[in-house]
């Protein structure tokens, strides 16, 4: 057996590494924690130790007060930084305090750590799980930064005895870029709970248009922005617009949309709970460039908010039989059309619509089966043939500083 000693159906013990808390990975992360310590496993969590805002640090302390194996924080970098020398044996102590049977890795950072541990002579042995949340996969491939990290994930396989993906794109994605995963791989959907499939209708002073996620180049928004002023060009007004979020580009919308004219048109609400979010428009946008498989689509879908949305990663998977409303990405022309349409949409087919993704939805993006499926991969993963080092060294002790 792979770890500790346990029963088939006895607890398991598993830590989760991650970089920041922020976004659908950290909802997965606690969505995913919170379960296995409903169903009686011992849970521990490494994140980031820098200060998010303060819904996340109260998400956060409520979290910690239900983990058995603790949270514990240290600078997490996400680019590759010297820093992630001390963050790598803050790991490997956090390992060594509380043995865990697995160490479950989310997103390119807290999976290069989880799994880089596996190097580290004298830690208990343990199942290394890998799930890539998009991360280093959704780089342009044939860019530098694609090859680099595409060759450290080739080195990475090496202490990966499980890949839970999160969407079929992503799978095909890593197959195609780093090659043939390790021997114990799924997909796994995300999934979300059934209180989240009530409809959020649109609030009295409502926006035409509602983007919710984070303010950075991969999500598109400049596309939607520009498509905004080529509505205008079309039916003569721009559409309203809420941008709900935060991130590092926010300053670079704001001068786009003054130099379109259209600042009166586009409003910057800031981070706030994703319900809320979607009562502040009537059409859901969600212009991104690449993505695994985003919660807010699948919220979107479950709260039946009108969607527009482009064919990139794993929202074709979301959407099933209505894919063919998906739109191009990095196109205005196109996210202009698809926007002119939704607006312009019959109310009642817009309901059966927005009704026939919500059913589609519910049926295949359970939380429930998510946290099962994982437990169930981690006891296939402990069950395995004894894991040998790669390296061929016999462990010795390893001395960690306090």
């Amino acid at each position: 057996m792979i770890g500790q000693p346990h029963q088939d159906n006895g607890p398991i013990s598993i830590i989760h590494v991650l970089r920041a808390p922020l976004g659908g990975l950290f909802r997965h992360v606690v969505d995913l924690a919170r379960g296995q310590i409903d169903r009686g496993h011992a849970v521990g969590l490494v994140c980031d130790s820098r200060p998010q805002d303060a819904r996340i640090e109260a998400s956060l302390a409520f979290l910690a007060r239900q983990l058995s194996l603790g949270l514990s924080r240290v600078r997490i970098d996400r680019n590759p930084h010297p820093s992630d020398a001390t963050a790598l044996l803050h790991v490997a102590a956090r390992l060594q305090a509380t043995k865990p049977q697995v160490v479950h890795g989310h997103g390119s950072k807290g999976g290069a750590l989880a799994r880089l541990s596996g190097f580290v002579p004298g830690l208990p042995t343990a199942v290394r799980a890998y799930t890539p949340h998009g991360g280093s996969l959704n780089y342009q491939p044939g860019s530098h930064k694609h090859r680099a990290y595409m060759a450290a994930e080739r080195l990475l396989r090496r202490r990966t005895e499980l890949m839970i993906f999160e969407s079929g794109f992503v799978a095909s994605r890593y197959g195609q870029a780093v090659g043939r995963p390790p021997r114990l791989n799924r997909v796994i959907h995300n999934g979300i709970a059934p209180s989240e499939f009530e409809s959020v209708p649109p609030g009295p002073q409502a926006a035409d248009l509602v983007y919710i996620g984070e303010l950075r180049s991969a999500k598109g928004i400049d596309t939607l922005i520009g498509a905004l002023a080529r509505v205008r060009d079309l039916v003569g007004t721009a559409p309203t617009l809420a941008l709900v979020g935060s991130g590092p580009d926010g300053a670079l919308l704001d001068a786009q949309a003054r130099a379109l004219n259209l600042a009166d048109r586009v409003t910057f609400h800031g981070a706030m709970p994703v319900r809320d979010g979607f009562a502040l428009g009537r059409i859901m946008v969600v212009p991104s460039r690449a993505e695994s498989l985003p919660y807010v689509v699948l919220e979107a879908a479950a709260a039946r908010k009108p969607l527009v949305a482009t064919n990139v990663g794993g929202i074709p998977e979301i959407f099933g039989p209505l894919r063919r409303r998906l739109v191009a990405p990095d196109s205005v022309d196109d996210m202009a059309a698809a926007i002119e349409a939704a607006m312009s949409e019959d109310e009642v087919v817009q309901r059966r619509h927005t009704e026939e993704l919500a059913q589609f939805v519910q049926g295949r993006f359970s939380l429930d089966r998510m946290i099962d499926e994982v437990l169930g991969a981690y006891r296939e993963a402990l069950a395995a043939p004894v894991w040998q080092p790669v390296m061929g060294a016999p462990p010795h002790p390893l001395v960690l500083s306090s």
